[in-house]
């Protein structure tokens, strides 16, 4: 964590007490705060988290069909100060590494599996969040160099189809830890979408040079050999073109932002996303906005 980064000292000790002991900073990520109290972990989410869809999600992600892929809140959400804090259990994240070492073919697996359920299995199924998750990440892009290229790449994006498939909303390799087995965690975006999303980032990611391609093969190959839903194997970026180019855009603004903010350079792989998002606008149209 960068040293510049304000630590939310109250906010850090009025969520730890709702556990009792002492918190070990995890994270901060703009206003989202994660601290370690032990084995539990406490998020402070979002400033403005909508309290009544938190909690749907959060039930979703403790519903025992669901048991082999999530790991189940302990607490939540419970306000703290002006915030919406949730508690899990502690897990151990993807250790960074070689591509070889990644748990790809797990992770594929798990997407295939969460998308077999649909609003038919949970009848009052939230809309997933990546499309506001996106716009969000585009309205705080900074007044910075490289800020108006991601805004015009922006204006390509066409909006996540409505969908009726249980969808992350937010899947990146971060989102697993272990804990009796690969456990998927935020469920911030949690919700009936576009199954094709869940894929967006690591096919962004691999379509800007910044994954390795035999990892994203073992992602896709995973995904597709266990019977996921979300793309065609005889064309998936039929499907994936779209969300991917959106998630390229979502990550330039989210680097822009958190270099802005911590008075950092671009790393080369964010770097890698601009220069995709030039990509993008010399080779899409801006679609019609409603």
């Amino acid at each position: 964590m960068n040293d510049t980064v304000p630590v939310h000292t109250d906010l850090v000790s009025d969520m730890a007490a709702l556990v009792g002991g002492e918190p070990v900073v995890l994270a901060v990520r703009g206003d989202v705060v994660v601290v370690r109290v032990g084995d539990v972990v406490l998020k402070a989410h979002e400033a403005g988290a909508d309290a009544a869809l938190l909690a749907a999600r959060c039930e979703l992600a403790g519903d025992p069909r669901l048991g082999e892929l999530f790991l189940p809140p302990l607490l939540g959400p419970v306000p703290v100060r002006d915030r919406l804090v949730t508690g899990w259990p502690l897990g151990v994240p993807v250790e960074p590494g070689a591509p070889d070492t990644l748990p790809m073919e797990d992770a594929g697996r798990m997407l295939a599996h969460l998308h077999t359920f649909t609003a038919a299995d949970f009848p009052a199924l939230p809309v997933a969040g990546a499309w506001d998750r996106l716009e969000r990440a585009v309205a705080r892009v900074p007044d910075v160099a490289g800020a108006e290229v991601v805004r015009r790449a922006f204006e390509t994006v066409e909006p996540m189809r409505p969908g009726t498939t249980l969808i992350h909303g937010d899947w990146h390799l971060g989102q697993l830890v272990a804990r009796g087995g690969w456990r998927l965690i935020d469920v911030d975006d949690l919700g009936a979408g576009d199954p094709a999303w869940d894929l967006a980032r690591p096919a962004a990611l691999f379509a800007a040079g910044v994954l390795e391609p035999r990892a994203w093969s073992r992602l896709l190959d995973a995904y597709l050999d266990a019977g996921g839903t979300g793309i065609d194997r005889d064309d998936p970026w039929a499907a994936l073109e779209g969300p991917a180019r959106a998630l390229v855009v979502q990550m330039a603004a989210r680097a822009l932002a958190a270099a802005e903010r911590d008075g950092t350079a671009l790393e080369p792989a964010q770097s890698a996303l601009l220069d995709a998002c030039e990509r993008i606008t010399s080779r899409h149209e801006p679609m019609p906005r409603g």
